[in-house]
């Protein structure tokens, strides 16, 4: 199966569990997308009265449109999902595996940084997979706009989709631009959210052992 083949399984998993982003398929290219951004940004910079033609401004309007197209929400093409191939679990391990990554997204409501880390763990069943994978998967659903709790959901469905166990859990940590920068204006927030599935659910000690792990 091939990424993009298996990022389409994941979508329509996900559709399935309620979790996926709502956003419709993309319709037309990169290039088109990129162009229609800058365009419709070009027209913010003049709504807020900034001067369009200084040197520093002018080509704002391109950098946008091609950071949002290509960059920051690469995520919303599945033909992006990273290839995933696990292994057989030959050596039989049974005891848990847990892996820190980044987190870069963008709030969906004010479109404004969120970042963070997600703590991953999980219980090999009969297969295992390769670590930089768990970076991949949580950065492509990151790279869309997002709210931190979705993404959670996002990551541990496709986690137990892939590895074929329920035992997985994550804890994701994430500073929010639009809580520290607007409204309330606390630049010493976070938010953290969790998911626990299997045996991370049920059995209270080895909850508590991947819990420690996060602090």
């Amino acid at each position: 199966m091939s990424a993009k083949e298996l990022g389409l399984h994941i979508r329509d998993l996900l559709v399935l569990k309620g979790i996926e982003t709502p956003f419709t398929p993309r319709g037309i290219s990169p290039e088109a997308t990129r162009k229609i951004i800058a365009e419709h940004f070009g027209q913010i910079i003049q709504a807020l009265g900034l001067y369009d033609g200084d040197d520093s401004i002018e080509e704002t309007p391109s950098r946008v449109g091609k950071m949002y197209a290509e960059e920051i929400f690469y995520g919303l093409d599945y033909a992006n999902f990273p290839k995933c191939t696990t292994v057989q679990n030959t050596m039989r391990y049974d005891e848990m595996v847990s892996t820190k990554c980044s987190i870069r997204s963008v709030c969906e409501h004010h479109f404004v940084p969120f970042i963070g880390h997600a703590h991953i763990a999980y219980i090999p069943g009969t297969k295992v997979l390769g670590l930089s994978k768990f970076n991949r998967i949580a950065d492509f659903f990151a790279r869309r706009p997002q709210i931190q709790e979705r993404l959670t959901e996002q990551i541990s469905a496709t986690l137990q989709y892939i590895l074929e166990t329920e035992d997985t859990a994550i804890v994701i940590k994430a500073q929010h631009m639009c809580v520290q920068l607007r409204g309330v204006k606390d630049e010493n927030s976070y938010t953290t959210t969790s998911k626990m599935s299997g045996k991370f659910r049920t059995v209270q000690s080895l909850r508590e052992e991947f819990l420690s792990l996060t602090r």
